[in-house]
């Protein structure tokens, strides 16, 4: 799919990997619309790029549901959706003051695979009325992470979180493979993002030493360029791409 003069929703769109992806699809000619929090820096960030900016909290889905069709209603269409909206925290399953509590399990499950199912079975329903273009309609681009397929201790919702985004790929792609609807997620490895943006080299080291190379954290102009790859190669499909310098998660 040519990413000039396509209508693109990036939610996350305000800062680390989900604002390079902003930023570069309008760079290469699409319209943008941003969506994040109503405290963070969308307004800024889509007013510098040519876009525009909805405030959305993506565990509020009925809010969520809304925040898309005013965004969708402001481009006159969408064909491309990136999500990069997420977050963890560190609870071993068992500890010695009792088992990991349901709560903030599900708190971790809500933000990154419930949102991004919700973000993703709506934007399949916008993509579905786009005239075809070569046969396609859209691409909808998740993130997962390498936490996926290597958690570290500690981090068992999280990962049973990115897991499940990585798992939706193949289904969802084979759900909508008939409408010409692509779906794929990145799995990035340690990324200059949000809280992490301000680590070190001399911080980062101890943390990227499994990486084959390079031996750093990624950046977020590097998640976007896959994004920009996704978007303009088809056979792309139903797959959690690595993005990840070769680097294995340790147990800790």
């Amino acid at each position: 799919m040519e990413i000039s003069g396509k209508k693109a929703v990036v939610i996350g769109g305000a800062s680390g990997m989900g604002r390079a992806s902003a930023e570069l699809l309008a760079a290469k000619g699409a319209d943008v619309a941003v969506l994040d929090r109503e405290s963070s820096d969308g307004a800024a960030v889509a007013d510098a790029l040519g876009g525009s900016f909805y405030p959305v909290d993506v565990v509020d889905f009925v809010g969520t549901e809304q925040a898309l069709q005013d965004a969708v209603d402001g481009l006159s269409g969408v064909h491309i959706v990136v999500t990069t909206a997420g977050g963890g925290i560190i609870k071993r399953t068992l500890t010695k003051s009792g088992p990991h509590d349901l709560e903030s399990f599900q708190s971790v499950i809500d933000l990154n695979l419930v949102a991004t199912f919700n973000i993703s079975r709506l934007a399949a329903s916008h993509m579905a009325k786009n005239d075809p273009e070569d046969e396609e309609r859209g691409v909808i681009i998740n993130t997962a992470s390498i936490a996926a397929f290597e958690g570290q201790i500690g981090q068992i919702a999280y990962t049973a979180a990115k897991a499940g985004i990585a798992g939706m790929c193949l289904t969802m792609a084979r759900d909508l493979g008939s409408l010409g609807v692509r779906v794929l997620a990145i799995a990035p490895s340690l990324f200059l993002t949000g809280i992490t943006s301000v680590i070190t080299e001399e911080m980062a080291a101890p943390l990227v030493k499994d990486a084959a190379f390079p031996k750093r954290m990624g950046r977020p102009e590097e998640y976007a360029k896959l994004v920009a790859a996704i978007v303009d190669n088809p056979m792309l499909n139903g797959q959690c791409l690595r993005l990840d310098a070769g680097q294995r998660f340790a147990p800790k």
